[in-house]
């Protein structure tokens, strides 16, 4: 028989265990991952505009995709089916399907457009995360967590503008020089573009930027009056993809 001290030692005990148990469970099921408090460059809502007319001034021009991929340890499979990809380009008559027409500018709907992440304003990609392995920060970049991630795909059919790639293969020996100031990526997870945030948070800006050499790509506040890209889209008329989904896309392109 236990008697009544070796009782509560028991109880004592095994309350230890559930409330250590209960610690553990609630750290892990938080229901956002954990940010480093966010410093170097601010913005209330980041925003990118691409001027199309100078982009296509070198249309065989990859600098900023390059720069993208190479810093970020974006594998290169060669091959379709296991391709990854953060920044890339393709026909408007593609990008924008219910924007072309007959009128638009001579040689605009065969003209080549640079297609990223558009860090939406209503992302419907964070929506169906079983593990919030991506989410929208307050400044609107939409992150993303390799760590959490479990492979589900569910961004990737939620996203309307393919922004999304999935490591269907380990990318870690496809990386032709690999830069240690950017974690590499394993298999079974998707990846995207992040708008460089761990570039503006040591002061830099987005590497695509950095390195294109017609200064095609404005990045800024949009919240903020003065800021380049907001007078660049006050003088200038541009487009987004899909507007009719109401994501919002924060990626403008002056046409």
């Amino acid at each position: 028989m236990i008697d009544r001290r070796n009782f509560l030692k028991i109880v004592s005990f095994g309350g230890g265990i559930f409330l250590a148990s209960k610690f553990t469970y609630d750290l892990v099921s938080q229901s956002e991952p954990q940010q480093a408090p966010i410093t170097g460059l601010r913005a209330k809502r980041w925003a990118m505009a691409i001027d199309v007319q100078k982009c296509e001034q070198t249309p065989n021009c990859k600098e900023c995709i390059v720069a993208c991929h190479t810093y970020h340890n974006v594998p290169e499979f060669n091959n379709p089916k296991d391709e990854i990809k953060w920044i890339w380009k393709d026909k408007f008559h593609n990008a924008f399907v219910t924007q072309e027409n007959p009128f638009l500018p001579k040689g605009m709907n065969h003209q080549t457009v640079l297609l990223l992440c558009n860090h939406c304003g209503n992302p419907p990609c964070t929506n169906v995360c079983p593990t919030k392995a991506t989410w929208k920060r307050e400044d609107g970049i939409v992150m993303m967590d390799w760590h959490r991630c479990i492979g589900c795909r569910y961004c990737v059919a939620a996203c309307p503008y393919g922004s999304r790639s999935f490591n269907w293969r380990d990318p870690r020996p496809f990386i032709k020089k690999q830069n240690p100031e950017f974690p590499t990526r394993t298999r079974g997870v998707v990846e995207k573009c992040t708008f460089c945030a761990e570039r503006l948070a040591r002061g830099k800006m987005p590497a695509c930027v950095e390195a294109c050499p017609s200064k095609a790509l404005i990045f800024g506040d949009l919240d903020d009056p003065g800021s380049e890209i907001r007078q660049v889209l006050s003088e200038r008329f541009s487009i987004r993809r899909k507007p009719e989904l109401s994501t919002s896309p924060e990626v403008y392109y002056l046409v």
